[in-house]
């Protein structure tokens, strides 16, 4: 998998920025432009056919995205310890 570009939805960096997480959201972003993908637990989650990867931001947030022609979309956020 090739990814050129991170999009996010127009609620995403107000949602991070108001949790403080924006500066470890790009980090992440950044490994993923790399092909870091272990780094951050980049992957496919169930059920398959949806398509919906997640990767880590830190221990308690997770990034919502779909993968179409190397866009990574991240429309939701993801609170994982809830």
């Amino acid at each position: 998998m090739n990814i050129s570009i991170v999009l996010e939805k127009e609620t995403i960096l107000p949602y991070l920025e108001s949790r403080k997480l924006l500066e470890q959201y790009q980090k992440a972003k950044r490994y993923l432009l790399l092909g870091y993908f272990a780094q951050v637990n980049f992957k496919l989650r169930q059920p398959k056919e949806k398509s919906i990867y997640s990767f880590r931001i830190n221990k308690q947030f997770r990034a919502l995205c779909v993968y179409k022609k190397g866009e990574l979309r991240v429309f939701a956020i993801d609170n994982h310890q809830n």
